[in-house]
């Protein structure tokens, strides 16, 4: 019976476990309280005197009794041992029990006794079920109707049937009203707890996105303490000590500008750094719209704001050279077929046929350039094959011989293991070893001699990527320009673009590569390409490179 009684308030239970303890808390305190007023009335010289005990023993005993048992329930009510709402129905029984024996017991205190029941029927009305409930009010109001008319059977009883069917009523009534209560308690509560939850994950998700926030963000108020900062913030601002949270100990610079900003609405947006070696940032002020006592910094990394610029450029780039692409090879094709065919005529004088060649040179390297800014705009998807890098490799350089006049360059592949196999795009792979080639026959010379490039297929150990290598005995790269060499216009040749190995590198990127240079000992400059491993070799078909175009 118990078990039905509770049923429908084990999910509040859950939900509100601390309100519930809490009103079961006071409830034990009350019943508690009630005990010691029952032993009072049982054992003082009250029950003497003023009070008339129509059965002493039995309301000592009920009162000890009760008094024990409201002790070991206020004890218990912290850390229900067996649920909260079976200690609540159990102590209900007993409260209701407690009082119709002290109502047959005490003969002038009737009234009182059975409207003190009517605070434990509405205390457990809170926290029970309301077929729970109303079963207890009820039983409340028929035991009180059992001790009325055992009462009247043997001629002591002072109440009248009017007043103990009022007093049922009433047990009913606060049971109902309880319940609603009490419902309505819970239903508050769990809505607070959700409305609780749902602020903490914004407030969590707040902080996550300011503090990977590439902005760096200052919350300082009207004194100059610093109140929150981001992680870009601390980076521009040094990594200062945790401790120093004053703005003028961390950037005096920028506190005058904010103190010229709040005082004299002076914004000053020229960059500014704090320290030498340390990135330049724009200052941004606001204010919180919640008080005029906080101010919101933000620092905008200069460098952030060029790469995104030249992003932009690239792009802008990209689509100008696509629209004009076709104006210009055609006219451009037409030149280089008509200097061939005039090269070939046998009537032009030897003076002129320099002047032949060098139209032809130069229209090649325009083709180049056309090449490359195209392919800022030619973004085509990789579609990776299983690779076998031993064949391509040499493979690689026969086309490259055939379709090219090397003269007194060497070009020549080297494959130190017999199968290599690797995941690329065969076609972008082609097009980023043919740039690369093409760069080290035209840089990778010492002066008065003659290039001599290798491409090599290989892995380092059993666990490192396959790697594809072009290397050249040339004069190398100086290291103050090794880590721009991939950077979009970077170059240092008077006819370059710039754009040939900033290609060459996002193309690596796209089929899940890398491109990195590697100084040689010695003299000379190594461009290698780390590709990812093949998988499932068995069931991928194994490619051999396919000619393509030299990039400028």
């Amino acid at each position: 019976m118990v078990d039905t009684l509770y049923e429908r308030t084990a999910a509040p239970e859950r939900s509100s476990d601390t309100a519930l303890r809490r009103e079961l808390y006071f409830f034990t305190l009350y019943r508690a309280l009630v005990a010691a007023l029952f032993g009072l009335l049982a054992f003082s010289q009250l029950s003497v005197e003023w009070i008339e005990l129509r059965e002493p023993l039995l309301a000592r005993a009920v009162a000890i009794a009760y008094l024990v048992l409201a002790g070991v329930l206020f004890l218990t009510g912290r850390r229900p041992r067996f649920g909260l709402a079976r200690q609540v129905a159990f102590g209900l029984a007993a409260d209701i029990l407690a009082t119709t024996l002290m109502l047959h017991a005490l003969a002038e205190l009737q009234t009182g006794i059975a409207l003190a029941l009517v605070v434990n029927i509405a205390a457990g009305a809170i926290l029970l079920s309301l077929r729970g409930a109303l079963f207890f009010g009820i039983g409340a109001g028929v035991l009180g109707l059992i001790e009325y008319l055992v009462g009247q059977t043997g001629g002591v009883t002072t109440r009248n049937l009017a007043e103990v069917l009022m007093f049922g009523a009433a047990y009913v009534a606060v049971t109902v009203l309880g319940h609603l209560l009490g419902r309505q308690m819970r239903e508050s509560h769990e809505l607070a707890e959700q409305r609780r939850a749902e602020v903490a994950n914004l407030a969590q998700l707040n902080e996550l996105i300011i503090r990977r926030m590439r902005t760096g963000v200052l919350v300082v108020d009207v004194t100059g303490v610093v109140h929150l900062s981001n992680e870009a913030a601390w980076g521009l601002l040094g990594q200062p000590h945790p401790g120093g949270m004053e703005l003028d100990q961390l950037a005096p610079q920028l506190a005058r500008r904010l103190f010229l900003w709040r005082v004299e609405n002076k914004n000053d947006i020229s960059p500014m750094a704090v320290g030498k070696d340390m990135p330049e940032f724009v200052p941004r002020f606001a204010r919180l719209s919640v008080s005029n006592e906080l101010f919101v910094i933000f620092l905008d990394d200069t460098s952030l704001m060029s790469r995104r610029a030249e992003e932009l450029t690239l792009t802008n780039l990209g689509r100008l050279s696509a629209s004009i692409a076709h104006e210009i090879r055609n006219p451009l094709a037409a030149i280089s077929y008509s200097a061939q065919l005039l090269e070939e005529s046998p009537d032009i004088p030897e003076a002129d046929r320099r002047l032949v060649e060098i139209i032809v040179n130069h229209c090649h390297r325009m083709n180049g350039i056309i090449e490359n800014v195209l392919n800022l705009s030619r973004r085509e998807r990789s579609r990776p094959e299983s690779v076998d890098l031993s064949q391509w490799v040499t493979q690689f350089v026969d086309d490259y011989k055939n379709g090219h006049h090397l003269e007194r360059d060497e070009l020549r592949g080297v494959a130190q293991t017999r199968h290599l196999h690797a995941m690329v795009d065969p076609q972008q792979l082609h097009q980023v070893v043919t740039a690369l080639v093409q760069n080290a026959l035209n840089h990778g010379r010492l002066p008065g001699e003659a290039a001599r490039v290798t491409v090599t297929s290989r892995k380092i150990n059993d666990t490192s990527p396959p790697l594809v290598e072009v290397i050249d005995r040339g004069p190398g790269i100086p290291a103050k320009v090794a880590d721009t060499i991939f950077e979009p216009f970077f170059t240092t040749h008077e006819h370059g673009t710039g754009l040939g190995l900033y290609i060459a590198r996002q193309l690596c990127e796209a089929n899940q590569a890398s491109l990195e240079y590697v100084p040689v000992a010695g003299g000379g400059s190594c461009f290698r390409i780390s590709l990812p491993h093949a998988q499932r070799l068995d069931n991928l078909p194994t490619t051999r490179p396919r000619p393509g175009r030299v990039e400028g």
